[in-house]
């Protein structure tokens, strides 16, 4: 009886945990969806649930539903209670024009991915500095180490453009951001931080089910465990 308790306290303390979080992230960033806000701090606790990221506490939500000429990425400090970020955010060519309607885990498909990214180590590479992500969303990203979707600047994130163009420039699945942006963007989300991308078909993952994970891959240190 007692380890019954324990276990129901312990689950209604997580989902307080969680629903203030969700409420906190409203509050600093009102203009998010909050379907958007409820479908990632859900998918975060799961995986902090499960030993991944425990030490995180800054979360990016993307929302793939709103037009690339408009914001649609957020920085959030949890910890802090702070907005670090409000930005424009590329997706891929395979993806569409201005609002994304096709997503896709495939490699060489420069279609985007939507679900729960851990966050890994930088890098300078063919995009300059560069943040490597590891999908979390069995199904949904769990190829993104083999793709190469990573973070990084592109000179093509430009909005006085895109608003002549119709769209931002696309990227061949990596969410790219401004280059003005990108160097303190990276520095603030890199090893072992969330990116949440939200779109069609995510609402699943608001369950936790250990079966839409993809764990197998994480070593202990990218795990966010010493």
């Amino acid at each position: 009886m007692r380890l019954l308790s324990a276990l129901v306290f312990s689950l209604l303390a997580t989902t307080q945990v969680a629903a203030d979080e969700a409420a906190l992230i409203r509050e600093l960033a009102p203009a998010i969806n909050p379907t958007a806000v409820s479908e990632a701090v859900s998918a975060m606790k799961c995986a902090q649930k499960n030993g991944v990221g425990e030490q995180a506490s800054r979360l990016a939500i993307i929302d793939y539903t709103i037009p690339s000429r408009n914001h649609r990425l957020w920085v959030l400090d949890l910890e802090n209670r702070e907005l670090l970020f409000e930005e424009y955010v590329a997706h891929g060519q395979g993806s569409g024009e201005d609002i994304p309607n096709m997503f896709s885990n495939r490699n060489g498909s420069h279609q985007t991915s939507l679900g729960l990214f851990l966050t890994d180590e930088t890098y300078e590479g063919g995009n300059g500095y560069s943040l490597r992500l590891q999908g979390l969303s069995m199904g949904f990203n769990e190829s993104a180490m083999e793709r190469l979707i990573v973070m990084h600047g592109a000179p093509y994130v430009n909005p006085t453009a895109a608003a002549k163009m119709g769209r931002l420039g696309r990227s061949w699945g990596c969410p790219a951001v401004r280059t003005e942006v990108a160097q303190p963007m990276i520095d603030t989300l890199k090893y072992g931080q969330f990116i949440y991308a939200y779109g069609p078909g995510t609402a699943s993952l608001s369950t936790c089910k250990t079966e839409n994970l993809a764990l197998a891959s994480l070593s202990p240190h990218k795990a966010g465990k010493s």
